[in-house]
């Protein structure tokens, strides 16, 4: 393995290691791009937590615009460059990544997130199309069939993400809970980040965990007809469920701890998921 290749390893491994545990169900000649995939996620995902400012953030995105759209060199950026050979190899459209881009420029600002609608939206340009571009790279010719699957699984992998790292993004000031649901749930936006929260930011809590548990029941009525090639691509769902379960049961701590499962039990549900599928 090139030094390249252990960059884009361990850069996966230790910053997304639900993802990471998923390439290794994958064909071998297939890890390399989806490692790339995962890595590009990587970067763009912590670009936040590198910046004390919206601009800089700003300027790293379009960056990663330019390059993608060859107005710029990758310079031997090893993630830019893995990643340009992948979209090559495979064929993947570049348009997706831009729009995962112009979605990620949400996570740069404190605005909160509208609607529902929204949420949903974000979570499709990101979590999903993740999904679907590892689904191409793995079996480009199955892929296009599951598009709609993608969209769902994303949704729940996302919803359930931002629950899980609630501690974190309360405690910038940053809400990805829509105002729609804050006001069903009975609290606004000031309300649920200030302090404990109370009793409305429980709610939201409860009513954001529904949902993603509304889109991970609408993937697994359909994932029985999932080909074993695909496989790898939604394993990140086999961890959802078990996350959820945890947030379900005690939704006021998820407001104040990031919810984990112990690294033998993701690897049980990821060697179990891998080998049986969703039946």
């Amino acid at each position: 393995m090139s030094s390249a290749d252990d960059h884009l390893s361990e850069a996966v491994r230790t910053a997304d290691h639900g993802r990471y545990l998923t390439v290794l169900y994958a064909p071998q000649e297939k890890r390399r791009s989806l490692l790339a995939l995962y890595a590009f996620n990587v970067e763009i995902a912590s670009v936040r937590d590198r910046i004390r400012e919206p601009l800089p953030g700003e300027v790293r995105l379009q960056w990663w615009r330019d390059v993608l759209d060859g107005r710029t060199a990758a310079d031997g950026h090893p993630v830019a460059e893995a990643l340009l050979a992948a979209i090559r190899e495979h064929g993947l459209p570049v348009e997706t990544f831009q729009n995962y881009l112009d979605a990620r420029i949400f996570d740069l600002y404190d605005d909160p997130m509208p609607t529902r609608n929204d949420l949903e939206g974000y979570c499709g340009e990101t979590a999903s199309a993740l999904i679907q571009l590892a689904a191409m790279i793995l079996d480009a010719s199955a892929a296009p069939r599951f598009a709609e699957l993608a969209g769902h699984a994303g949704c729940a992998q996302a919803i359930t993400g931002i629950l899980r790292l609630l501690p974190i993004s309360r405690a910038r000031g940053q809400c990805y809970v829509p105002r729609d649901i804050l006001a069903a749930a009975g609290t606004s936006l000031e309300e649920f980040l200030a302090g404990e929260g109370g009793a409305g930011a429980t709610h939201a809590v409860s009513a954001m965990a529904a949902l993603a548990r509304q889109h991970l029941a609408a993937f697994e009525r359909q994932a029985s007809g999932l080909p074993e090639t695909l496989r790898p691509a939604f394993l990140p769902l086999a961890l959802t469920g078990a996350y959820l379960e945890a947030i379900e049961r005690n939704p006021a701590k998820a407001l104040k701890q990031t919810s984990e499962l112990p690294v033998w039990r993701r690897h049980w549900l990821m060697l179990r998921r891998a080998s049986r599928g969703w039946r």
